[in-house]
């Protein structure tokens, strides 16, 4: 008999391809049958997202601190040394894809929900209660447009970054030498400037999930 872990896994493997596979309607109605309606898989996505931008500020400052260490070499293993920054950029890249996912499905979900509340004003009656949910949904749609917005920008933040690193690792996987190190610690210096900036992007970003997290998880706690 298969054990409760192994059932939860296989089950969040197929929700996962269902969705890949574009039947999300389908997945919309499975979700709700385990009780998860659209917003609580949007809060859900966008506390993953917050977990994966602490994860890729993580690893930028891993990837970085790697990169500084080899362009202060002065003799010794720098063959080991180059395989350190090519893994913690290649890590950092993966982080950046993986936010970059969670930010389109984030946006997916969000503009389904949005489209589900609408429709649902449309049928009240009652003009009082009507005009409360759309306002409620007027506020929750600034919230969340911020908060994209504030990913977006993290994200083309990340691309020069990542771009700046990479050029880097190749241009020492082709001159392993003492003379090609020295020549980078200039471009240390400026790599550092823009990580710095990416990070203080990337919290701001985490500030947005968590205002975006509060607001939707309000109508859970009050109902507590």
């Amino acid at each position: 008999m298969r054990s409760a872990p192994f059932r939860c896994a296989v089950t969040c493997a197929l929700l996962s391809l269902l969705l890949i596979a574009g039947c999300t309607r389908t997945y919309y109605k499975t979700m709700a049958a385990f009780g998860k309606e659209k917003r609580d898989i949007l809060v859900s996505r966008v506390k993953d997202s917050r977990k994966e931008q602490q994860q890729a500020k993580e690893q930028i400052k891993t990837t970085l601190e790697s990169f500084q260490e080899l362009t202060g070499f002065q003799g010794g293993q720098l063959e080991k040394n180059y395989k350190k920054l090519n893994g913690e950029y290649e890590k950092a890249e993966d982080s950046a894809k993986k936010l970059h996912d969670r930010i389109d499905s984030i946006d997916k979900i969000s503009s389904d929900l949005f489209k589900e509340w609408q429709k649902e004003i449309d049928g009240m009656d009652n003009r009082r209660l009507k005009q409360q949910s759309a306002n409620m949904l007027r506020q929750s749609r600034l919230q969340e447009a911020g908060y994209l917005k504030s990913m977006r920008q993290t994200e083309a933040r990340m691309t020069p970054v990542l771009s700046a690193f990479h050029d880097q690792v190749i241009f020492l996987k082709h001159n392993l030498n003492a003379r090609a190190i020295g020549s980078l610690k200039g471009t240390s210096a400026r790599i550092s400037t823009d990580v710095d900036v990416l990070l203080a992007s990337l919290d701001g970003s985490m500030a947005q999930a968590d205002a975006l997290i509060n607001s939707l998880d309000a109508p859970n706690k009050a109902e507590k």
